[in-house]
């Protein structure tokens, strides 16, 4: 009875350090060697308890105690852990001085000096065991037993203890009856505890999926997807403003192209009026010359004799002929000029009317991009809205 209470004070011992070393683990690995740990020595002092013979199952229970304890004071435990573990080891260390008490009055002082003595050696040859839960007495007898050491030196050896009947002086019949008492006790005390140990192995499980990779990517594309919803929901809140701005932008970009367009069909203007008035000018000069020339020619032609009593004409005049000569070069020349500046502003008008067009073609293109893109942008905040209001519609629906 007495290992029986001690199994549910060492489970209840460890359940809150472990707790607080869950809490204050830096990933899921750590979690999942926290809750191994706990289930393991749970398991293993709930089963020595439940064991058939009450010396060997506080000898197993000091051998449990005194390992853990020497596994958390190992140098790369402490090192991996820090003071997150500290707690833990204080609770081992209490739990193994409370284990010794256990053999008060069933062991003397040279087989509790011979238990510890066994205990360091198998430590000292096994350094680097972390899994302690399973080690029980017998396996120390085992390892002694291959060495070819006596196992069985006097009454006092402490091996000689594990083949010990507790029942083998009473009658029989009795025996039999006290036996199958103990092992109903034995039964009901372990399946007492077992939901509870069942209650650790689920946990446990679920700290197991946790570091799996398939799990660990399963989480990774869930945040994606609550990322990629909470991105949703800031664009249809946001998707006014957003299609607000454009539209004001777009404006603005097609007021500023209009102005420029407009300066600049403006100067157009500006100098084809230029050149219409200087073709008018040279139109009028070429129209005098050309009376100037119809009036030279005119004198040279015969004429019918003049009437008796008509005024006769003025003789010819070499001068009216080389003013006549001066003129038409002058009006040839302003006419080469016209034509010359007629081919400039023609190249000029050309490259205007074609930097207007690509302009224009290129905001059309802008304007209808910019359109479609609002709409697509309207059309995802409709369907993220219609689909966010199915989904808290089902949500709301009762059962």
């Amino acid at each position: 009875m007495k290992v029986m209470r001690y199994s549910d004070e060492y489970s209840g011992a460890l359940a809150d350090p472990l707790a607080r070393f869950s809490a204050q683990a830096v990933s899921p690995e750590e979690r999942l060697l926290a809750q191994t740990w706990r289930l393991s020595q749970a398991t293993a002092a709930y089963t020595i308890a439940s064991g058939p013979n009450p010396v060997v199952n506080t000898l197993d229970m000091i051998v449990l105690a005194t390992l853990s304890r020497m596994v958390l004071e190992d140098p790369e435990v402490a090192e991996l852990h820090g003071e997150r573990a500290s707690a833990l080891l204080q609770a081992h260390r209490e739990l193994e001085t409370r284990s010794w008490r256990l053999v008060e009055g069933v062991l003397d002082f040279d087989q509790i000096t011979q238990l510890q003595a066994i205990i360091k050696e198998w430590r000292a040859l096994h350094p680097t065991v972390k899994a302690v839960a399973q080690i029980r007495f017998a396996d120390f007898a085992a390892a002694n037993k291959g060495s070819g050491r006596d196992t069985s030196a006097g009454k006092t050896s402490l091996f000689s203890l594990i083949g010990l009947d507790p029942f083998g002086s009473i009658d029989p019949a009795v025996r039999e009856i006290e036996q199958t008492r103990v092992l109903a006790e034995r039964s009901i005390f372990y399946l007492q505890r077992a939901p509870n140990l069942l209650d650790m192995e689920v946990e446990r499980l679920v700290y197991q999926l946790a570091v799996m990779p398939e799990t660990k990517q399963t989480l990774t594309n869930v945040d994606r997807v609550g990322l990629a919803a909470a991105a949703l929901g800031s664009l249809s809140q946001d998707a006014p403003r957003i299609i607000a701005q454009e539209r004001r932008a777009m404006v603005q970009d097609l007021n500023d192209t209009l102005s420029m367009q407009q300066k600049a069909i403006m100067q157009l203007l500006v100098e084809t009026r230029g050149v219409l008035a200087s073709g008018t000018e040279a139109s009028e000069s070429l129209n005098k010359t050309v009376l100037q020339i119809d009036a030279l020619v005119g004198r040279f032609q015969d004429r019918p004799a003049q009437q008796t009593g008509a005024t006769p004409r003025r003789p010819f005049d070499i001068n009216e002929y080389g003013s006549a000569v001066r003129e038409v070069a002058t009006s040839a020349e302003e006419l080469r000029r016209l034509l010359e500046q007629l081919s400039v502003s023609t190249s000029s008008v050309q490259t205007l009317t074609r930097s207007t067009v690509t302009q224009v073609h290129e905001l059309v293109d802008r304007v209808f991009w910019l359109g479609a893109v609002l709409i697509l942008l309207l059309c995802g905040s409709v369907l993220a809205a219609a689909l966010t209001y199915r989904f808290i519609s089902l949500r709301a629906r009762p059962s």
